[in-house]
């Protein structure tokens, strides 16, 4: 698990294209701290794992799978990357609970600059705006911000000095791709609700204390 706060901004140093996979080689001195064989790290808010580790390079191993539902296809030698390694129990959770689970990838459509943050609008593929809401939380490139506007086929974020100094999402631009990854408590309860674990009844009789309506038939 991870929370979307990243922890360096690091360097992709090679990629073998392997066919219906690729290799990636990257530079980040402070992911790699203590990397072992196996561990995991977030590249661009995608969970990958550390095949081989050398000084402050690892390799990892990216599947078509990912390669087809993320961003990370376009990235060569010289390219920036967000990384973050997985949460310590008793760690803070600085952002929120993020899988590194790309759900799908968006388009940076607009920049808007301000003395002291930068409000950017990313647009949203089909089926993903549900699980997106006003003030709620999103995965951009692994890092996790504030919605500060939901529409229909989009939403906005504001970004601060630091976010914007320290992440690719500094030097993204209109046009760019970015991998994002929502909520995955909304996805869960659609999930309950479509399958009838929740029924309007049931959920109002466990709001009032009552027995539950289904269990006495």
């Amino acid at each position: 698990m991870f929370t979307g706060i990243v922890e360096e901004l690091g360097e992709v140093t090679a990629v073998e294209n392997l066919g219906d996979a690729s290799r990636f080689r990257l530079r980040g001195p402070v992911v790699t701290d203590g990397a072992k064989h196996g561990d995991s790290i977030a590249v661009n808010g995608v969970c990958l794992t550390v095949v081989e580790h050398e000084d402050d390079e690892f390799t990892a191993d990216v599947m078509a799978e990912t390669l087809d539902r993320s961003s990370l296809g376009v990235l060569v030698p010289g390219s920036k990357v967000n990384l973050e390694r997985p949460t310590a129990v008793g760690d803070r959770l600085g952002g929120h609970i993020v899988q590194g689970h790309v759900d799908g990838t968006g388009t940076i459509v607009d920049r808007k600059p301000s003395d002291n943050w930068e409000i950017v609008k990313v647009s949203l593929p089909e089926g993903l705006a549900r699980y997106v809401v006003e003030k709620g939380s999103i995965t951009v490139d692994g890092v996790s911000l504030t919605v500060v506007d939901a529409g229909a086929d989009h939403f906005t974020i504001s970004l601060i000095p630091t976010t914007l100094a320290l992440t690719t999402l500094g030097i993204k631009q209109p046009g760019d791709p970015v991998n994002l990854e929502v909520d995955v408590i909304a996805k869960y309860v659609e999930r309950l609700l479509a399958a009838g674990a929740v029924t309007p009844a049931r959920a109002t009789a466990a709001e009032a204390g009552a027995p539950d309506p289904e269990a006495a038939k």
